[in-house]
């Protein structure tokens, strides 16, 4: 059964790369790697605009930018290579006041969920090597749902995973695809800038900006 919604947060969505964890800088670094050994010169703004988009609009987006003979898939697969092998010798940093954001919110009573394009086994692998799995009551990943971000779907599944509407929920995000699909599904966006900061277009559909996770704690004790 759905909450009534009274005004107050009653859940939090957290999308997961470049937001829990730090692994932008590796997709941005091994994207480009990747296609390089293909043969072709991606830059950082190529990998910036597919940040968080569902692979139907990343495939046509990549292909627009190198020509309709870009080996998407055979790019991509290298590049999973590629950053699973940093993450075996490496291991995963974790954002700064992760652990201390979801802490206060467990004790407060906020259910917490993950929305995140990247496909489930790796979703889960991450979690549980950096211990936030048992954090959260939902997980909702990119190849579970049929419209990816910047579509709202996997926002108001998250939601209805929790039993919560979507606008009890606040959605942490850090890219532009992200942000527009937690704003599309009714969330009160969060943005913990990572790679980019806000242009002027994307502050006009974010309630608030925090440096890090532990600051975002005050928009619990300040309500909206």
């Amino acid at each position: 059964m759905i909450s009534i919604y009274d005004g107050k947060i009653q859940g939090a969505v957290f999308d997961m790369d470049g937001l829990m964890i730090d692994t932008e800088k590796l997709y941005l670094k091994y994207w480009k790697q990747a296609a390089k050994e293909f043969g072709y010169d991606m830059q950082d703004e190529h990998v910036f605009a597919i940040r968080s988009l569902a692979r139907k609009y990343s495939i046509p987006k990549l292909k627009s930018f190198f020509g309709e003979d870009f080996p998407t898939e055979k790019v991509r697969s290298r590049r999973t290579e590629l950053i699973n092998a940093h993450v075996e010798k490496y291991g995963i940093d974790v954002k700064k006041g992760l652990f201390q954001l979801l802490d206060y919110l467990q004790s407060n009573g906020i259910l917490c969920a993950v929305a995140t394009a990247t496909p489930r086994d790796r979703t889960e692998l991450y979690l549980d090597k950096i211990g936030a799995r048992n954090y959260f009551s939902a997980v909702i990943c990119g190849d579970m749902i049929t419209n990816g971000k910047p579509d709202p779907d996997i926002y108001l599944t998250a939601a209805k995973e929790l039993s919560l509407p979507p606008e009890s929920c606040a959605a942490f995000e850090d890219s532009p695809n992200g942000i527009t699909a937690a704003y599309r599904a009714g969330c009160k966006v969060i943005m913990i800038p990572d790679q980019t900061q806000p242009d002027d277009e994307l502050k006009k559909i974010i309630t608030r900006v925090y440096s890090s996770l532990d600051q975002a704690i005050d928009f619990f004790w300040g309500g909206v």
